[in-house]
């Protein structure tokens, strides 16, 4: 350990491990901090029985940009995987994202025209703008599809009425009028071979760590010890919740070793009733397509960010973002602080965004 760095970083997730992986290849020292036990934020992996767990939901690198892809692949080895969830409706099995072997399942039909038809006559009643989740899921793919596939799910994600929430969360959802289960229709898709653990250590390494320590309570000493600091955590945590507290969603996985060699026949499986209380089950074997005689699979149970601590999703609704820009104001006054990732920008952002926003942040080292 030195006396002093260039550079602290506050968080070992995706973006502080690149800023640190590039900040250390312009010759900069870099301490990172940790208040979890384990580096790699969100994204970190565990292998059990062969079997590489994603301890904290499905992480799936996808991108089309080829900058991004090479740089992953430059730290680690990725395999191909193609995301093709499917969804569990009382029993019922649908593909995901809504294509026409969805529609040919609700409908019993075979053509597009068929389906663009049936859709066509169910957006009518959305007049004008979408004003909530539930009208802007209606005027993409009609009332059969968003009761079945959308509307528990969602109301189970964000433990609200689709009436009470803002439009732009359903935004994200493909629709295609092909036959085409791929829910992402990035140019690159996979997942590292030996998980994402592997992936941040490669990262990180050179760096010093301090893991299970939360630099909040005593930031003016860590402060100290480095010219600057990076921050990727909660901003209205960083300074107290002096505005109030910003909303999120969490989620509490529960993983279970099953004494069989196949649970669900896929990755994920998305549960879209109101009565299951789990969102999804994951089956980590089928990412890396392990071969075992044993299987483990994780259910997602989204709770209230009180309940956990641990915030998943920004909860982006005017008055939130209205209570973040006061926070971040505050943040960007500091010379000495600088700022990123997904809790820190209070923002959703897929693994390629982030790493190409942190590759954007180290250009202030010069």
């Amino acid at each position: 350990m030195r006396s002093h760095y260039d550079y602290l970083v506050v968080g070992t997730g995706l973006y502080g491990a690149v800023f640190a992986h590039e900040a250390m290849r312009k010759g900069c020292s870099v301490l990172m901090l940790d208040r979890r036990d384990q580096i790699g934020g969100n994204v970190y992996t565990e292998e059990r029985d062969g079997i590489m767990i994603h301890r904290y939901g499905a992480h799936i690198f996808h991108t089309s940009d080829k900058s991004v892809w090479d740089y992953a692949n430059g730290l680690t080895e990725f395999i191909p995987f193609i995301n093709s969830p499917i969804a569990d409706f009382h029993g019922q099995i649908y593909n995901m994202p809504f294509n026409m072997n969805t529609f040919a399942r609700m409908w019993g039909i075979s053509k597009p025209e068929e389906a663009r038809r049936i859709i066509e006559e169910q957006r009518k009643e959305v007049r004008g703008t979408p004003r909530n989740l539930e009208e802007q899921a209606i005027s993409l793919v009609g009332r059969d599809v968003y009761e079945t596939l959308v509307k528990g799910y969602t109301e189970k994600q964000w433990g609200r009425s689709c009436t009470e929430l803002p439009p732009e969360i359903i935004r994200r959802i493909p629709v295609r009028f092909i036959y085409d289960n791929n829910y992402f229709s990035d140019t690159y898709q996979g997942i590292p071979r030996f998980g994402y653990t592997r992936l941040i250590e490669n990262l990180i390494d050179g760096a010093d760590v301090i893991l299970s320590e939360d630099y909040i309570p005593q930031r003016s000493r860590w402060d100290a010890a480095a010219d600057c600091t990076l921050y990727t955590g909660c901003l209205d945590a960083l300074y107290g919740f002096s505005l109030g507290k910003l909303q999120y969603r969490s989620e509490v996985f529960e993983e279970i070793r099953l004494e069989m060699d196949d649970f669900q026949g896929n990755a994920v499986v998305n549960y879209t009733d109101r009565e299951t209380p789990w969102t999804r089950i994951i089956e980590h074997k089928h990412f890396c397509r392990t071969q075992s005689p044993v299987t483990w699979i994780s259910r997602e149970y989204p709770v209230g960010y009180e309940e956990t601590g641990e915030p998943f999703y920004p909860i982006g609704d005017e008055e939130n973002k209205a209570l973040y820009a006061q926070y971040r104001a505050m943040a960007d006054a500091e010379s000495r602080l600088l700022i990123g990732g997904r809790l820190a920008d209070y923002a959703y952002y897929d693994m390629d965004k982030t790493i190409a926003a942190a590759l954007r942040k180290v250009e202030v080292i010069r």
